[in-house]
């Protein structure tokens, strides 16, 4: 399966819909796009990853590559992991967590919540 990447705009939230996997020949492709978003003027931004059926570590890292970014000019990331994987864990959610990193980002269960001010962010 390959990869692939929807751009959309929720109010000032600009939002990368990720399907697929993300491995190291496809996760440069969603560093890319973070990029071109920042490159933009966009300041927060959400990653649904809630069709993401893989993730190596070279996803992770495009992951913790991309809240430094956004850290870096200010802004703000926040992931869209499926309300199960709060739960059971989408493979995303195992992943993050089994390397220790889960707690580093902010992770809503829909775009919903993730575009809501006032919605807290799951427990890690």
């Amino acid at each position: 399966m390959s990869l692939k990447v929807a751009e959309d705009e929720q109010g000032p939230w600009a939002v990368l819909q990720v399907s697929g996997e993300m491995d190291l020949v496809t996760s440069p492709a969603v560093r890319q796009h973070v990029h071109d978003a920042v490159a933009d003027g966009r300041r927060s931004l959400v990653l649904d990853l809630s069709e993401v059926r893989f993730c190596d570590s070279s996803g992770v890292g495009v992951l913790i590559a991309a809240r430094r970014l956004m850290r870096s000019c200010q802004g703000r990331l926040r992931l869209i992991l499926p309300a199960q994987g709060a739960v059971d864990g989408s493979h995303v959610n195992r992943v993050l967590a089994a390397l220790g990193v889960r707690r580093l980002f902010e992770v809503y269960p829909d775009l919903h919540t993730a575009v809501d001010e006032a919605a807290a962010p799951l427990s890690a």
